[in-house]
């Protein structure tokens, strides 16, 4: 970790803001509860667009304002406007991840010189249209390349790939069963 007399910015990230963030749920586990949530509306054909109004950080709402277009291909039926809901799903895998290392090469003061992740996987499209149902219908696997320059040692940057893989949100969210808790209302 960062001695008090190291730079509070490393990797453009504010170390100590991140430091206080930690302290403060080792502390009061309540302050590490997180809530997000995403609206989508059809906006016609394949397009769809998804709002972020705000979530919740330790009891508070934190407001926000994004939204998200997507579409698809034109050979799936879409008008190829925007990324699709895969790459959308591989984008937000590969950004989850890139913040996990950012911030613990960040907390060990390791200077980060360049990060990318690339990663990839197939999908049969005889299970996404129901013609067979012993073909799956997303990704049986997927894998994923990071490539990683800055000032660590390979061993640390060994360790913060495995402590990555530990703690990612998005990594857990694809890689191991998430419940899924559906309601449908008509009309």
């Amino acid at each position: 970790m960062l001695d008090k007399t190291d730079s509070a910015t490393l990797n453009g990230l504010n170390v100590d803001d991140v430091m206080a963030l930690i302290n403060a749920v080792k502390s009061d586990a309540s302050e590490g509860a997180t809530k997000w949530k995403v609206k989508t509306k059809w906006q016609g054909r394949t397009h769809n667009r998804s709002t972020v109004s705000g979530y919740s950080i330790g009891g508070k709402k934190v407001a926000r304002n994004f939204t998200v277009d997507i579409d698809e291909p034109e050979e799936l039926g879409g008008a190829n406007q925007f990324a699709n809901p895969q790459e959308y799903l591989l984008s937000a895998l590969n950004s989850c991840m890139m913040v996990g290392y950012v911030a613990l090469c960040s907390l060990n003061g390791i200077r980060v010189d360049a990060l990318e992740i690339e990663t990839d996987g197939d999908i049969d499209l005889r299970g996404f249209f129901g013609l067979d149902p012993n073909v799956t219908p997303g990704y049986e696997s997927l894998t994923y390349t990071v490539r990683i320059k800055g000032d660590g040692t390979t061993q640390q940057f060994e360790e913060i790939h495995q402590a990555v893989m530990k703690t990612s949100p998005n990594f857990h969210n694809i890689s191991k069963p998430v419940a899924m808790n559906a309601t449908l209302q008509v009309g």
